[in-house]
C-alpha cells in the first residue's frame, strides 16, 4: 500500500502535490496524444484530471495502482476538451458562423502544380536548401547548420536552385504569344517599333 495514494485519499495535501509530481508528466502525455499540440489545452486537460480525481478521491483503491485510474480520468477528460473545443456553445463563446470560401482559380492551381513540379524537379541538396529556407523560414547559418555543411555551400545551392526554378517557370511570368509587350524606353535587338 503507498502512502502517497492512502494520504492522496484522505486529502492530505503533501500527498496531492507527490501524487501530481509523480503522474503530471504521464498525464500530460495522454492529453496530448488525444488534444494534439496545443500546450493550453493538455494543460488544462492535466488541470482537469488531478482536479477530477481530487474530487473522487474517496473512490480510489490504494490497493491498486493510481496510474490507468489517473489515465482514464485524463482520457475522458481530453475528449471532454476536443468536444468543447469543437463546439464552443456555453460560456459566451461567439457561435460559429458559415463563410463563403471560393475556391482556387484554375490559373492558382495550375501555377502551384507548375511550382511543385519545378521543386520536384530540383536536385535534392537544393530542394532542401529551398525548403529550409523557404518553408520553414530558416537562415543561410541555421541550414549551414541543420544540414553540416558550410554556410557557402547552402548559398551556393540556393543561388543555383534559385536560377533552375526562374528558368523552370519562366512561362509563368512571360506574356502569352501574340500579346503585344508595353511600350516604353529602349527597343530590343530584333523588335520593330
Amino acid at each position: 500500500m503507498d502512502d502517497d495514494l492512502v494520504g492522496f485519499r484522505s486529502g492530505d495535501p503533501d500527498a496531492v502535490r507527490a501524487v501530481y509530481r509523480r503522474y503530471a508528466g504521464p498525464v500530460h502525455t495522454v492529453a496530448r496524444a488525444i488534444v494534439g499540440e496545443d500546450r493550453d489545452l493538455c494543460a488544462d486537460v492535466v488541470q482537469q484530471t488531478f482536479l477530477k480525481a481530487w474530487r473522487a478521491a474517496d473512490r480510489l483503491d490504494v490497493d491498486r495502482p493510481i496510474a490507468p485510474w489517473l489515465y482514464a480520468i485524463a482520457r475522458r477528460a481530453a475528449i471532454d476538451a476536443l468536444r468543447r473545443e469543437r463546439h464552443p456553445t456555453r460560456g459566451g463563446a461567439v457561435a460559429a458562423v458559415d463563410v463563403a470560401v471560393d475556391p482556387p482559380s484554375m490559373e492558382r492551381t495550375w501555377a502551384l502544380h507548375e511550382l511543385r513540379s519545378a521543386l520536384d524537379g530540383l536536385p535534392e541538396e537544393e530542394r532542401q536548401v529551398i525548403r529550409l529556407s523557404h518553408l520553414e523560414g530558416l537562415t543561410h547559418p541555421e541550414i549551414a547548420a541543420h544540414l553540416g555543411v558550410p554556410v557557402g555551400t547552402v548559398k551556393s545551392r540556393s543561388h543555383r536552385a534559385m536560377g533552375r526554378l526562374g528558368r523552370a517557370l519562366a512561362h509563368l511570368t512571360a506574356p502569352p504569344e501574340g500579346e503585344n509587350r508595353p511600350s516604353g524606353g529602349a527597343v530590343q535587338a530584333g523588335e520593330d517599333r
